[in-house]
């Protein structure tokens, strides 16, 4: 990478870690650390939700489904406009209102008002589980854009780095530093797609008639997928507008319930189209670039085997000039540390507030709290670099995540939406039964009609708990 790429790069990280210095002197609180003070405008809170949730490994996911399928891998993030749009009309004005009322921080506090503490112990292990996952896949991520575009950068010292700028800034400065640097890397990543990413990849390898005299036809329809991948996307992304412990965070971080209700619809527009065409379409680009022999001087041999989430950070390199090179990359890196910040926090507001202050309980101060948050999100931030370290699939990783979150927490915060008096035992069947069936399924090599291992431990998350709550209002109805 040139110099002046370089400098851009490093001062745009100095200025993430310099924004984590600033909310650290301003933190007075674990409601500051984790919850912003409350006091979030719908337009932070909005980008910083998109950003979250799409952010750099759905970025880099997204160019490496528009590599490998073409135009019909938009669809993916349709399912997050719908997951938003429906959370925000059934789930964000109670959610808000209870946050509000009790002063939750995280997810497993409102399943405890609904049901009971062994309820919310349970959620927090299986989420704080899962967003380390989620953790270790966007510092995978960075890497993998890192060591594409600093040829002499090795692939785990890239990860290395990418992952410490991360957890340091977010150790440092809290949800707070977290929603302002998600706007401003959100913006940077918009400004930098649509005014440099898409124009100048685009004209590099010769536009919309060179996608369509290079790539097949089926790139460029919108059913080039089998139908078991659209049922993996719908039962894994829009259950976790339900259960995502990053956005009950940014819930309770509104200044009241309509900037949270009009947070999530904003996101959603974001995901779908915006995001989603923006990807795949450079995904796209990026497959056209190595079908015409661009790829070869940097490794890339015409009809070798290519890992399709590397495409995309390929073709930037190949083909953005001094200077456009270094905004971009700045671009995709502010994507993937908007969602690894984000999902720090939710792993260590797991870990501290609903599992380890439950085991050990302690009376702290705001001071003593404030440290406890910080040195546990260290540890976390630890743990997901020693997790990327040993994986190499964007996509997988999240979707697994995600997956293992969903199966065995969708069913109770359903049952308490929609269930006058939800009860606590079908609550924890299936909630072990849900994340433990897709844990053990995801080891099979096939499954029945090749479905993913979530649908099956959805349905059987659903069984446990609906079927058990009838049985148990029977049984009490007889008493």
């Amino acid at each position: 990478m040139h110099w002046i790429d370089l400098s851009i790069f490093i001062v745009y990280m100095i200025v993430m870690l310099g924004i984590g210095v600033y909310f650290l002197k301003r933190n007075k609180s674990t409601d500051d650390y984790y919850v912003g003070g409350r006091k979030m405008g719908a337009g932070h809170i909005g980008l910083s939700v998109v950003a979250t949730d799409v952010g750099g490994g759905f970025s880099i996911g997204l160019g490496g489904l528009g590599f490998a399928i073409g135009i019909s891998g938009s669809w993916m993030l349709f399912t997050g406009l719908l997951g938003a749009w429906l959370s925000g009309v059934f789930l964000v004005p109670l959610a808000y209102r209870l946050g509000l009322k009790y002063r939750f921080h995280t997810f497993p506090q409102m399943l405890n008002f609904f049901y009971d503490k062994r309820v919310a112990m349970i959620a927090g292990i299986i989420s704080g589980i899962g967003y380390i996952g989620f953790s270790s896949s966007q510092i995978l991520a960075g890497a993998k854009l890192a060591s594409a575009t600093f040829i002499d950068l090795n692939f785990n010292h890239a990860l290395i780095l990418m992952g410490v700028i991360a957890v340091i800034y977010t150790v440092m400065g809290g949800l707070k530093a977290v929603i302002i640097t998600d706007t401003v890397q959100w913006i940077i990543l918009i400004a930098g797609l649509i005014f440099i990413g898409i124009p100048v990849s685009g004209a590099a390898v010769g536009g919309w008639a060179e996608i369509k005299a290079v790539l097949p036809k089926e790139f460029l329809q919108f059913n080039n997928f089998e139908w078991q991948r659209a049922v993996k996307w719908l039962v894994t992304i829009v259950p976790i507008w339900f259960v995502g412990m990053t956005l009950y965070q940014r819930i309770y971080a509104a200044k009241d319930a309509k900037t949270a209700k009009r947070a999530w619809f904003v996101a959603g527009i974001f995901e779908y189209p915006f995001m989603a065409f923006m990807g795949v379409i450079l995904g796209m680009f990026a497959k056209v670039a190595f079908e015409n022999g661009m790829f070869q001087e940097w490794g890339y041999a015409f009809g070798a085997e290519v890992d399709a989430e590397m495409g995309l950070p390929v073709l930037l390199r190949n083909t953005l000039p001094v200077g456009l090179m270094g905004l971009m990359m700045s671009a995709y890196f502010s994507a993937i540390m908007s969602t690894a910040d984000s999902c720090l926090m939710a792993a260590s507001g797991n870990l501290l507030t609903d599992i380890g202050l439950k085991i050990f309980p302690r009376k702290l101060s705001n001071k003593q709290l404030l440290r406890a948050s910080q040195i546990v999100t260290l540890f976390v931030g630890a743990l997901a670099i020693f997790i990327a370290l040993n994986l190499t699939s964007v996509l997988e990783l999240m979707l697994y995540s995600y997956a293992f979150m969903v199966s065995g927490l969708f069913m109770p915060v359903l049952g308490a939406l929609i269930l006058k008096k939800p009860k606590v035992i079908p609550a924890i069947v299936s909630m072990i039964g849900g994340g433990s069936m897709t844990v053990l399924l995801s080891t099979f090599d096939t499954l029945p009609w090749k479905l993913d291992a979530n649908v099956f431990g959805i349905l059987f998350s659903a069984f446990c708990y609906f079927s058990l709550h009838l049985i148990l209002g029977k049984i009490h109805k007889n008493e």
